[in-house]
């Protein structure tokens, strides 16, 4: 075994931040189902889960044991590979997506030395060094590996409909697979227009340009409806969750599968929720900036940086919580008021919005109220426009019955 003098210290905070924040994840994912389970029953003035543990808390716990000794058991028609491979698909997208997410700034990591019982280990390690506390450091092409992550999201919805070979099961993927792709447009484009004001591709750096003025929810609070919105819609959230409509798919894509194979799908759901609301978080809430318009250093010791990981971790709770009460508050669409929301709305409005946000950076016009002036303009043309724009004929027309409010008689 080669001897190693030392280990650079983005190395050593990286593999610690990696395995605390996977462990983080997967715990978090477990009770993330028990609060949206409290939430619903705040709304709808019920109790809740309250029989295991004090107020619950062990239900989670509970519902894991139940699904981990239920039968596993695969149909004989389905396409047994791509059936077991299809959970996998969906799910490490919804892991892997977390890695560049700066948590908590940078640290100005004061060196420290580890003792020889560590046996690739010899002498000082790790020298004074400014670390991003984040799992895979600073990647200068961060942004770009999310939209890829996130994209590959589609092939285990996909898969579990294709190999399930029901036809419930099959409607789901089509939907799925035309949902996905169809609001990854306006999604790419919302990031895109962040990305033209910072400057950057690093999730650090986006942060950063953050820190010293307003938040992007401020400067693009367009952007940031749209990219909200198409984050829904790709996690398969109500009121987006066509693919999995219960009163008409019966379960959608996962209609057959049963046990942990159909738990990974809805542990993928959290999870997409989880890595969806950091990114959010980096975009357009300044990430771990604790207030808008409040110039803050990017690195500091240790208390600095748990502050920043406390805050961020606040933003992401409250934008899960928002996401949570949208799915118990909002009925859900049908298809072509799905379609026509991403083709006739979101794609044409984030077009002009990047065109308009393009325009401004061309002029130098970047500070934070040029870009809101912009916006404002832009969505009082949308809102006088709307009447006038042509309307699609609907299937769905209100049907004239005598004694029903819809029944106008004739004069």
């Amino acid at each position: 075994m080669p001897h190693i003098d030392s280990i650079p210290a983005q190395v050593l905070v990286s593999v610690v931040v990696s395995f605390v924040v996977f462990g983080a994840v997967l715990g978090v994912v477990a009770w993330l189902i028990l609060w949206e389970r409290k939430v619903v029953s705040f709304i709808q003035d019920r109790i809740g889960p309250n029989r295991v543990g004090p107020a619950g808390l062990f239900q989670p716990l509970a519902d894991g044991l139940k699904l981990f000794f239920k039968e596993d058991y695969n149909p004989q028609q389905v396409d047994k590979r791509l059936f077991i491979l299809a959970p996998a698909f969906i799910i490490i997208p919804a892991l892997i997506g977390w890695a560049i997410v700066p948590w908590g700034g940078d640290w100005n990591f004061p060196g420290m030395t580890l003792w020889n019982w560590i046996p690739i280990i010899g002498g000082a390690v790790v020298e004074p060094a400014r670390v991003h506390v984040a799992a895979a450091g600073s990647v200068s092409v961060g942004i770009v590996y999310v939209i890829a992550t996130a994209s590959i999201g589609v092939y285990g919805v996909v898969l579990g409909g294709w190999a399930s070979n029901s036809k419930y099961a099959f409607l789901g993927g089509l939907r799925a697979g035309a949902q996905m792709i169809s609001y990854e447009i306006p999604l790419g484009v919302a990031i895109l227009i962040v990305l033209l004001c910072s400057g950057s591709l690093r999730p650090d750096a986006i942060v950063e340009s953050q820190t010293a003025g307003a938040w992007f929810l401020i400067a693009q609070p367009l952007a940031a409806v749209i990219c909200f919105t198409a984050m829904l819609a790709e996690a398969n959230r109500s009121p987006f969750d066509l693919a999995e409509a219960e009163q008409e798919l019966v379960g959608g894509y996962h209609t057959e599968y049963s046990a942990m194979k159909w738990a990974l799908f809805f542990f993928a759901e959290y999870g997409h929720m989880i890595t969806s609301s950091a990114i959010f978080t980096i975009l357009f809430l300044g990430g771990w900036h604790l207030f808008p318009f409040v110039p803050q250093p990017a690195a500091g010791g240790v208390i600095a940086v748990l502050i920043k990981i406390i805050a961020f971790a606040i933003k992401v709770g409250l934008l899960i919580t928002f996401m949570i009460v949208i799915r118990w508050t909002l009925p859900r669409f049908r298809y072509d008021q799905l379609m026509n929301l991403a083709w006739r709305m979101l794609i044409p409005l984030s077009a002009v919005l990047l065109v308009g946000t393009s325009v401004l950076v061309y002029m130098g016009l970047t500070q934070w109220w040029w870009m809101l002036a912009m916006n404002i303009a832009l969505g009082g043309i949308v809102y006088f426009a709307q009447p006038m724009l042509p309307k699609t004929r609907s299937s769905n027309e209100k049907v004239r019955l005598i004694g029903s409010r819809f029944y106008a008689p004739q004069s």
